[in-house]
């Protein structure tokens, strides 16, 4: 049987460290691609990686270039393009710190109209479907406050740069926008209508009116404030709401009554 002392245990570890230490010069070292590389090379392999839908990899490069050319021309544009890799990725909350990092630093840059286009369309399409979500969702639980965002982002475009190439695009967007939170108010109005809290539908109406008095939900608030109105038993508001109702809208779909019946048309309903 063979006798192990502490010196030959000594000795055999070392053996073993020794061959370890070995091996590992054997296995392959990991190869850094862009050693080397200037920032234009960066910048053009990033935006190839883009082209390609490689947002991952083209934000490791855009962050690679930042970091060992942080004051060239490439690096101020590797920041804008970081948020539109992470708003493709659908990293909406990266996309916006992205954005807010690039007006932070470069607020007088020629492409920062750009800047406030991509916040806006971030937001924009996260809360996409506002009214498209109507059968799926009671717009009454959801918080608009995407939509409300994307506005404020466009508005800010718009009336900083009207001659942006994105300017017109900002205000269709922004038409929609207006439309859609009209009807949120308006939606969340009727909820409470139906319920019985006639305060609460006045005055989700109200700010209906007050915020958006173009979009074509207006209708429908005026309509749902002279129903409220009326059941509070508020008789000179609500033959004021009703003025104003007939002066915007004299054909409205919600007049009803005739000769045959002379009843204000609201206690038709």
């Amino acid at each position: 049987m063979a006798r192990f002392t502490p010196g030959s245990l000594t000795v055999k570890a070392a053996l073993i460290g020794a061959l370890l230490l070995g091996g590992c010069g054997l296995l392959p070292e990991q190869v850094n691609e862009t050693a080397g590389w200037n920032a234009q090379k960066l910048y053009s392999e990033a935006k190839a990686s883009m082209s390609e839908g490689g947002y991952e990899r083209a934000v490791t490069l855009f962050e690679k270039l930042e970091a060992r050319y942080p004051y060239g021309r490439f690096a101020q544009q590797a920041q804008l393009e970081v948020a539109y890799a992470y708003y493709k990725q659908g990293e909406q909350a990266l996309a916006l710190a992205a954005a807010d990092r690039f007006i932070k630093l470069h607020p007088n840059h020629p492409n920062v109209d750009y800047a406030y286009y991509l916040k806006g369309l971030v937001n924009f399409n996260e809360d996409l479907g506002l009214l498209a979500g109507l059968s799926r969702q009671d717009l009454s639980e959801r918080d608009p406050k995407g939509a409300r965002e994307a506005f404020d982002s466009f508005r800010e475009l718009v009336e900083r740069f009207p001659e942006s190439r994105y300017a017109d695009d900002s205000r269709a967007r922004m038409q929609y926008l207006i439309n859609s939170l009209a009807s949120h108010e308006v939606h969340v109005s009727r909820y409470y209508y139906n319920r019985g809290a006639y305060v609460a539908s006045i005055n989700r109406a109200q700010t209906a009116v007050n915020n958006f008095p173009q979009a074509p939900a207006i209708e429908e608030a005026l309509f749902l404030m002279v129903m409220s109105y009326d059941k509070l038993g508020m008789a000179q508001l609500r033959d004021d709401a009703d003025r104003v109702m007939r002066k915007n809208f004299p054909d409205s779909v919600y007049f009803r009554g005739g000769p045959e019946d002379d009843r204000p048309w609201w206690q038709l309903w």
